[in-house]
């Protein structure tokens, strides 16, 4: 029996121009697969994974139906374009930016507050993120 301790790739790598929507894919996927890693579960469909299905304007559970289906990332992404918001340049530097800026000086700060401190990363004052904390917190980066 396969471990569930797989993280899902930075929400820096990009599908289809966005940031986080390869994230919200492989957590799909590894869930399906019994690999998540557990804390993950809690939030699914949630979070920054109902952020981009809100934004998109698309239901999470569908999306993961589709994603299920074994689709690639251009697949799941040519899926978003045709079941949800169409998107041009504009939209995608907005979401961009929002979603790498999350935590910020924003109604997320307490959270990310208390992953840092739930992960005994509650003195690295540099990480102002969740997309930061996520990648120490992950070990992509130190």
């Amino acid at each position: 029996m396969t471990q569930p301790n797989k993280t899902p790739r930075s929400p820096y790598e990009k599908v289809g121009g966005l940031y986080y929507l390869g994230r919200c894919i492989d957590k799909i996927r590894y869930r399906q697969a019994g690999t998540l890693r557990p804390d993950f579960y809690e939030l699914m469909g949630k979070g920054f994974d109902g952020r981009i299905m809100g934004f998109l304007e698309l239901d999470y559970a569908k999306f993961a139906d589709f994603v299920l289906t074994g689709a690639s990332d251009d697949e799941c992404f040519a899926y978003c374009h045709n079941n949800g918001r169409k998107l041009n340049e504009l939209n995608v530097l907005i979401w961009n930016d929002f979603s790498s800026k999350r935590g910020w000086r924003d109604g997320a700060s307490e959270l990310l507050e208390k992953f840092k401190a739930e992960s005994g990363l509650q003195a690295r004052s540099d990480l102002v993120t969740l997309f930061e904390y996520w990648e120490v917190d992950e070990g992509r980066k130190p």
